[in-house]
């Protein structure tokens, strides 16, 4: 195949004796090969004359065209600058490349511009400025961080990180764009880790290259931190400026690599960029960035499309002999098959080619004009239309197979009962096999592993049940909560609370499971698990998909979960009581949620309760006459939304009334150092994800924190993460509500000794070899057992009591007859549970939970206070300081210190 000849048009200017020849050389050197790539060299071409006329010739060469041109950059270092600039210096490298970028990368080609990834990135790098020094370290990096991912969403369009122009480059960019916009947090952690192919290439470039020794900054965040203003003064400057110029090369590299699923739009590009000099000079910035171009190339061994055009008045002070120009094709062919030596050695002046015209060759011959150079036209089968119309019969495609709403990690199997549905980015619905596991994030390893074993608990459940001949009461729970849409790191579990409850849940299953094979009025326990998104915001597509699952099936009996008190649980809440399923909420404390549903059961004592408790420590333990409190909702919350802290705040502004002398809502960002040494209680009043960041507002205070920091239960959920505590600003006591307390470890071992059968039973089963990964409380070790798998464990067991009472009577003295999962229904069971509960309340592993006439919130429900002395120290349990409400039955004791 022929390659594409490089048209000439006629021009004005004229041409000195062998210029016809150089512009030869240069038309032969600027046409890309169909196939392979060729070595382009440093071309340093000395005029004595120094009028500007060889730039001039040399842009009207590569300048004219109507439609495709040659990619060109021009830059006359003897024109003078505009009012007001300097004239560059000969050490300001980053401000030519600046300048080269900004003339490459414009769309004036007659073809698509251009695109530059890692070069713009170091520049934009050596513009910020961060505060430098030890205290400011954390401040800095943080800040890097947020403008570092505000920066890459800004040019998230122009920086994708799959291109080309086939089906399957256009569908990666399509599929990557939607991925960015839907998570865009988690993929920006992903893409700077550089671990995850595909995603973050040009962070995982910057660790791979040989210059500032990247290695020793271990991740890309430090590595980004030295090249910014301030960082930078310890580095060696020249490695800075051989950085910023490698990153442009390897941008060029890149826009010009051919690969196969990419080949028509590399097609496209059939003529290399070509850089002008002119006015270089020994003692200017054009002789550094031409030597520093040579040194790259060497250093690097990579070879870059760019060919270089240096006018000089003389020659270079790199050893490199001079040839006529008229001799310009024989000096390449010399220099083409000397340069593989060379650059093995590592010359200076490898990559030079110096051509000479002479003094008396200025003058041009009469009549002989200068041809102008036009890029050649692509192949016909490399044009747009084709890959679009491949991409266009992908789409169609997808759209069609996306119909369902599936998604690789959110699609129901044919043979599973399993109903799911993507929406918003989460997979919402339910499933009850390892057909579908919710929740594929890094960090999400304990939640799906209880996920699996409550679906192979189920399997086990059903078998015991067929060869029980279906003698045995049966029934199905559901646990809905919030399973997906949390922001993680890689190492970072944040979805606690909701493994707590499904490891309660699972250790009923499991209890019921130990039972005898004869025990014909043992019930057993299939559940079902499902995903109402972040902050129950999918709650409503849940219900709804659950709805018919309960008029299909008739063993559903109850629904286990909903982890906040938000407006979207309340609705959660009337729609499941319109379908007739009851619902028990192991953590749900905002005052009045039971005004929702007529079916609702609350395991844990309301907010008011809670506000009492803390008032009563404030006023009997701690002493102090006032109190401050900060409350906060989450993120893309609202106090009108969130129940839980708008009912708290309410609570606490009521029960203190003159004594609250500020109550304020805190926001990530906010300083903290009023509070410093403050003497009264400082309680936080919020959710548990801005804890840590209120902590390390409090880190400011340094020696002089505020002397009793007091946090509501929802922090128990960062008490309850190892990872998050472990990484704690600061060391603050911190005392914190806990709804379980007796259900520690230590509470579990002493109800144990005491002959505690509940207690002593739940502890047995936490702690057995194949349960629980990893087993709790074994041998006076172990991790702890966490607070919501007791309360999440009643609930269960509460309804299964209740099924098993109503199975009991139903059956009378026929105790061999099959059992009917028809015979009872959802609020039936729900009635038994209140009958039950009337003759004296359920005897809960976390406390004897009892219920007043017509209300779903329980009654004098043990609350307690526990403190820590530091909070990273994980391996230092929490101690019990104060507690209200009944343990195990009697009279309610009141609030009273331990």
């Amino acid at each position: 195949m022929r390659e594409p000849a490089i048209r000439s048009r006629p021009a004005r200017e004229k041409l000195p004796a062998g210029g016809l020849e150089l512009l030869h050389l240069l038309a032969r050197l600027l046409r890309r090969p169909r196939r392979g790539d060729r070595r382009l060299p440093l071309l340093w071409l000395v005029w004595p004359a120094g009028d500007g006329a060889a730039g001039a010739l040399l842009r009207r060469f590569v300048g004219q065209g109507t439609r495709r041109r040659v990619p060109h950059a021009v830059l006359d270092l003897t024109a003078r600058p505009a009012a007001g600039a300097a004239r560059p210096g000969p050490d300001d490298v980053a401000g030519v490349l600046r300048e080269l970028h900004r003339q490459l990368s414009v769309e004036a080609f007659g073809a698509a511009r251009l695109r530059f990834r890692h070069y713009p990135l170091a520049d934009w790098l050596m513009h910020q400025s961060l505060a430098v020094g030890v205290d400011a370290a954390d401040s800095g990096r943080a800040a890097l961080v947020r403008r570092l991912r505000d920066w890459r969403g800004r040019r998230a369009g122009d920086d994708p990180q799959v291109g080309g122009g086939s089906a399957v480059g256009t569908a990666l960019q399509v599929l990557l764009w939607l991925l960015r916009r839907a998570v865009p947090s988690v993929v920006f952690r992903i893409a700077v880790s550089g671990r995850v192919p595909v995603f973050g290439r040009q962070y995982r470039w910057f660790m791979r290259q040989q210059y500032l020794a990247p290695r020793q900054s271990v991740t890309f965040l430090g590595f980004a931190e030295r090249l910014t203003a301030g960082w930078r003064d310890g580095e060696h400057p020249v490695q800075v400026e051989k950085l910023l110029l490698h990153a442009f090369l390897e941008d060029l590299r890149q826009a010009y690599r051919r690969r196969f699923w990419r080949r028509p739009g590399d097609w496209r590009r059939t003529a290399y960029p070509v850089l002008l000099l002119d006015g270089v000079a020994t003692d200017n910035v054009g002789h550094t960035l031409v030597r520093l171009l040579d040194e790259v190339r060497n250093e690097t061994g990579r070879n870059d499309p760019l060919l270089v055009v240096a006018v000089a008045a003389g020659p270079p002070p790199e050893p490199a002999a001079a040839r006529p120009v008229a001799q310009a094709e024989e000096a390449y062919e010399e220099w083409a098959e000397a340069l593989p030596e060379i650059r093995r050695l590592r010359r200076p002046g490898a990559w030079l080619v110096v051509l000479r015209i002479d003094g008396d060759d200025v003058g041009a011959p009469a009549g002989v004009a200068p041809p102008a150079l036009v890029a050649p036209d692509p192949p016909w089968w490399s044009r747009r239309f084709l890959p679009a119309a491949v991409a266009l019969v992908l789409l169609a495609g997808l759209g069609v197979w996306a119909t369902g709403r599936w998604a690789p990690d959110c699609r129901p199997w044919p043979t599973d009962r399993v109903t799911v549905r993507l929406v918003g980015g989460e997979c919402v619905g339910y499933s009850d096999t390892a057909g579908q596991v919710f929740n594929s994030e890094p960090g999400q390893d304990r939640l799906r592993a209880v996920q699996r074993r409550i679906f192979a608990q189920n399997r086990a459940a059903e078998e015991v049940w067929r060869r029980s001949d279906h003698r045995r009461p049966y029934l199905t729970l559901v646990y809905l909560g919030s399973l997906t849409g949390n922001r993680t790191r890689a190492d970072e579990e944040s979805y606690v609370s909701e493994r707590e409850e499904l490891e309660g849940m699972a250790t009923a299953q499991y209890a019921l499971l130990k039972e005898s094979a004869a025990a014909d009025d043992a019930a057993l326990l299939h559940i079902v698990v499902a995903n109402a998104g972040r902050q129950m915001r999918h709650a409503g597509e849940a219900v709804r998909l659950l709805e018919k699952l309960a008029r299909d099936d008739p063993t559903v009996l109850g629904v286990v979960g909903l982890v906040d008190s938000r407006t979207s649980t309340a609705s959660a809440l009337r729609e499941l009581n319109r379908v007739g399923l009851p619902v028990l909420a192991p953590t749900l404390s905002a005052d009045r949620m039971d005004a929702n549903s007529s079916l609702y059961l609350a395991m844990s004592a309301p907010n008011r309760e809670q506000v009492r408790m803390v008032e009563a420590y404030a006023r009997q333990v701690l002493r102090v006459g006032e109190a401050h409190v900060y409350w906060t909702t989450g993120e893309g919350s609202s106090l009108a939304e969130d129940h839980y802290v708008a009912t708290l705040v309410d609570g606490l502004r009521e029960r203190f009334g003159s004594r609250l002398t500020r109550l304020d809502e805190w926001r990530s960002g906010r300083r903290m150092t009023q509070e410093c040494g403050y003497s009264g209680m400082l309680f936080f009043a919020g959710r548990w994800s801005e804890f840590d960041g209120f902590l390390r507002a409090l880190k400011e205070c340094g020696a002089d924190p505020p002397r009793h920091l007091v946090a509501d239960d929802s922090v128990n959920r960062y008490m309850a993460n190892p990872g998050l505590r472990a990484s704690a600003p600061g060391n603050l006591p911190v005392t914190y509500v806990s709804k379980a307390a007796l259900a520690t470890c230590a509470a579990l071992r002493a109800a144990q000794a005491r002959r505690d059968d509940a207690r002593g039973s739940f502890l047995t089963w936490i702690g057995a070899d194949d349960l629980l990964d990893p087993p709790r409380c074994r041998d006076g070790a172990g991790p702890p057992v966490g607070e919501r798998v007791s309360l999440a464990y009643d609930a269960s067991m509460m309804m299964v009591r209740a099924l098993e009472s109503l199975a009991a009577r139903l059956r009378h003295a026929d105790t061999g007859r099959r059992w009917d999962p028809r015979s009872v229904n959802p609020v039936g069971v729900h009635a038994e549970v209140l009958r039950q509960n009337a003759a004296g309340g359920y005897p809960g592993v976390g406390g004897l939970v009892r219920y007043a006439p017509d209300s779903g919130e329980p009654v004098a429900k043990r609350l307690a206070l526990l403190t820590v002395a530091r909070v990273p120290d994980v391996a230092a349990p929490p101690v019990e300081v104060f507690a209200c409400g009944v343990a195990d039955g009697g009279p309610d004791p009141g609030c009273r210190p331990r």
